[in-house]
């Protein structure tokens, strides 16, 4: 690794294959790159040996519902709005529903599809630290590991979120954005359509990666970066994208049904004044606070960098525009996130809702190691200055927070979703601790400026965070996933109890709605609505509340009904009509 006043200094590195072109060597690369992928995909099917059952509703049944739909299967609701409704997850899972699978066997289809996806990050990675980063193999190989192995992202493999492919796509579409302003084309330029244009299928979050994606190619053109016949290359595949999601949506038609509602007024009204835009500030400080926290400092060291690398404007423009982009993607997906989770008025709003942003974890991360490993001692000193100064300030801000919504007599909530690398590192399970959180942020920052000074410790500092991310994941797994995973899985499972396919089965709702999506899902040959009090008509098997003793214990025999069984303890028994 080379060492100069600043990471972009550097030349382009070496080609892989030494002046000999041993065969040997020349393959060495590609296979380690397999063989990491491979090794990433059982190293995540085995994090979620605990996951049987969905532990993220209603998001994980939105998805596996619209899933099953698509591959021919029963109807079933999504909690989505007709506005920013996406069919790409669930289109890409689609396959593991297809054929005559028992809910736990698709169950686990669809976190292998999630583990394949998500595990390219580590070839992604070598190949944007090669390419844009300009780091040797070895350190490349090393970084692009702890890129994949951050809980940011591989945590999501465990179950069915959009998550676990967002990381790796992101890490592919800057890669294209820097290849094709490297080297214009109408290829290069429908490449990047096309991976925005993915976004856009995926998730809603994927309009502001649309958004930045317009603005970057009106500026090329502008500045005459590019003809006009790649520009047009580069947006008539995000336009074919968003029409494909359009017309899958209308082949679902009503099998699908939304139980969400539209952005409305109350997202205006909730960010139109000076207090709504102060706790949208806030909220927006919040997430890129997180980003610099989980990162060590990394994400601050890389802003910092490239802050500096635009205002440079005799660098080569692939890298100053590539790093322009994320930052721009970066701040827009933390404020698009916090004005739509401002408009959602219905529950607390959330200390902290980093899942819109991890997908920026791994790019930063990658950045923030090639300036610490290869930028001189008086750039990383004032790159790490700058992240100090941002860990500090975003505590202050997040503390401020907490304090004020507690002395109005109010909370945010803070959930297992929120941040799950967050609460390892902080040993926050219960509460939101931004004090200990900027400790640790600067403590790991120190160590690893530290190390990467000497040499002969850079290799062993790579190691060791790749050792802490595999760690951290393994602390999530016990504390969060097998608690989860255990408390909302029904027991028996509904194939004990004798519940035949092409019985018509439905739920009431006085069962706990996980226990009652978790029960629906064992059903794999119908759609289980829900029902107040009185069992439909068409009804052979109904889900209800069972507390013996209480005064909400549903009688079945009243109706006609005879129980099969089910557990008093988590309040629901299983009914066949007699």
């Amino acid at each position: 690794m080379a060492s100069g006043t600043d990471v972009m200094d550097r030349a382009a590195p070496a080609p892989d294959t030494p002046a000999t072109g041993s065969p040997r060597r020349r393959w060495l690369v590609p296979l380690l790159l397999a063989a990491g992928w491979l090794l990433g995909v059982a190293w995540r099917m085995w994090l979620a040996r605990h996951t049987t059952l969905p532990i993220a509703h209603t998001d994980e049944d939105s998805y596996l519902n619209t899933a099953r739909a698509l591959a021919g299967g029963p109807d079933g609701f999504s909690s989505e709005n007709e506005l920013l409704r996406r069919v790409g997850y669930p289109l890409l899972i689609s396959p593991a529903f297809l054929g005559e699978h028992d809910f736990t066997t698709s169950y686990t289809l669809v976190k292998l599809i999630n583990s394949l996806v998500n595990a390219a990050l580590f070839p992604l990675a070598y190949l944007l630290a090669r390419r844009l980063l300009r780091l040797d193999t070895a350190p490349a190989l090393l970084a692009a590991a702890v890129a994949a192995t951050l809980p940011a992202t591989a945590f999501y493999a465990d179950v069915a979120m959009i998550d676990a492919v967002m990381a790796p796509l992101v890490v592919a579409w800057l890669l294209a954005v820097h290849r094709w302003i490297e080297r214009p084309g109408p290829l290069a330029a429908a490449t990047v359509g096309l991976l925005v244009g993915a976004f856009h299928l995926l998730h809603s979050r994927g309009l502001v990666i649309v958004a930045v994606h317009v603005g970057l190619v009106l500026l090329l053109v502008v500045r005459r970066r590019v003809r006009p016949r790649a520009a047009l290359a580069a947006l008539l595949p995000v336009l074919a994208l968003a029409l494909v999601n359009w017309a899958v949506v209308r082949l679902l038609g009503d099998r699908v049904y939304l139980l969400g509602s539209n952005p409305g007024g109350g997202t205006v009204r909730a960010v139109a004044s000076g207090p709504g835009l102060a706790r949208l500030g806030a909220a927006v400080v919040t997430q890129l606070w997180y980003l610099v926290v989980v990162s060590f400092g990394l994400a601050g060291v890389a802003w910092a960098t490239a802050v500096r690398e635009l205002r440079r404007v005799e660098r080569g423009p692939a890298t100053r525009w590539t790093l322009g982009v994320a930052l721009v993607s970066t701040v827009g997906v933390a404020a698009g996130a916090s004005v739509i989770l401002a408009g959602v008025t219905g529950k607390p709003s959330d200390a902290i809702y980093a899942r819109y942003v991890q997908m920026l974890v791994p790019f930063w991360v990658l950045v923030g190691l090639a300036v610490v490993l290869t930028g001189g001692y008086r750039v990383v000193l004032r790159r790490v200055a700058v992240t100090a100064a941002l860990l500090v300030l975003g505590a202050a801000v997040v503390a401020g927070r907490l304090a004020y919504v507690a002395s109005q007599g109010h909370h945010l909530r803070y959930g297992g979703f929120s941040a799950p690398d967050l609460m390892a590192l902080t040993g926050g399970w219960r509460e939101f601790r931004p004090v200990t959180a900027a400790l640790v942020g600067l403590a790991g920052c120190a160590l690893l400026v530290a190390a990467a000074r000497v040499p002969r410790l850079r290799v062993p500092l790579l190691v060791a965070l790749v050792l802490v991310n595999v760690g951290s994941l393994e602390v999530i797994a016990q504390r969060l996933v097998r608690p989860m995973a255990a408390s909302t899985a029904p027991t028996p499972p509904v194939a004990d109890l004798g519940i035949r396919p092409g019985e018509r089965v439905y739920a009431s709702t006085g069962v706990s709605y996980i226990l009652r999506f978790n029960l629906s899902h064992q059903v794999t040959w119908t759609d289980v609505r829900w029902f107040d009090d009185s069992p439909p008509a068409p009804a052979d098997v109904v889900f209800a509340r069972w507390a013996p003793g209480a005064a909400d214990d549903w009688n079945g025999a009243a109706h006609g009904f005879v129980r099969l069984g089910g557990n008093a303890r988590q309040h629901w028994a299983a009914w066949r009509r007699g």
